[in-house]
């Protein structure tokens, strides 16, 4: 990685507050995380002790995903929301298949540039940088991404486990579709977003405590997650629970099996 950003130890890290990156990172069994974080994750495992697997099986769906696009010709990947790094990341999931793969890493949280940083290294053969801004800036993201990929050539784009954060009055289909604006006929959206359908109670019990941490959770239908591909054609299986998206492109995540996941997950091709 070349970097655009500050160097990490110029990064001021907010921990008065979880965050959900940090807190996801808590669900995986990482040490990149505050007390605040692991008191909220706590919380949320009262509520539904299968939260680490949903965690697991988003990112087991990201690599299925990126398996696939891989294998189906995509040498761009934009990932919004990326996270604090975990092997294997989506870099190393793509140039395992195309070793001249290009990724651009984006998330909204300086701790995820200090960790991405010092281990987002691609192969000799691609690209692998990282930008920090927040998907609500879609014009800075664009922006950024262009300096690094060919938007006159397909590009991935990536919102794994995150619309579920943006709320509808902060306009989440219509950042996504001003993200899609820009790419070229040929690119992808692969997602997957958190859903009350299966579990309404605990949904809106996690709903409430989360905001009163000060994170917004907007839980979605199938038919809303659906809104987010409008005009574009889903690959196979469509919407699907996310754990049963191809899942021959991928081992199980253990528990997966151990009631509903409350997640969907989708791939589709711009036209």
């Amino acid at each position: 990685m070349t970097g655009q950003n500050p160097a990490p130890d110029a990064v001021v890290i907010d921990t008065s507050k979880p965050h959900p990156a940090r807190m996801y990172d808590w669900y995986l069994g990482g040490k990149d995380n505050y007390p605040v974080d692991e008191e909220m994750g706590r919380q949320m495992l009262a509520l539904d002790p299968r939260v680490p697997v949903m965690a697991r099986v988003n990112r087991a769906f990201m690599h299925r995903a990126t398996r696939w696009l891989a294998h189906h010709g995509v040498r761009q990947f934009l990932d919004i929301g990326t996270g604090i790094p975990t092997e294997p990341n989506l870099h190393q999931v793509a140039q395992e298949i195309a070793p001249d793969a290009r990724v651009v890493y984006c998330d909204n949280d300086p701790i995820v540039l200090a960790h991405a940083a010092a281990l987002l290294r691609s192969t000799s053969a691609g690209v692998t940088e990282y930008l920090q801004a927040d998907v609500r800036e879609p014009d800075t993201i664009i922006e950024g991404a262009k300096r690094i990929l060919d938007f006159d050539q397909p590009v991935a784009l990536s919102l794994v486990a995150l619309l579920h954060f943006v709320p509808d009055e902060d306009g989440a289909h219509a950042l996504v579709d001003r993200l899609l604006s820009e790419l070229p006929t040929g690119s992808y959206l692969m997602m997957t977003h958190a859903t009350a359908d299966f579990t309404p109670e605990e949904s809106a019990a996690a709903t409430e405590k989360l905001r009163a941490a000060g994170v917004t959770l907007a839980l979605r239908s199938r038919d809303e997650f659906a809104r987010f591909f409008h005009g574009l054609d889903l690959v196979e299986p469509g919407v699907e629970v996310a754990h049963k998206w191809h899942p021959e492109l991928g081992e199980p995540v253990p528990g997966q099996d151990d009631g509903v996941i409350p997640g969907y997950g989708a791939v589709a091709r711009k036209l």
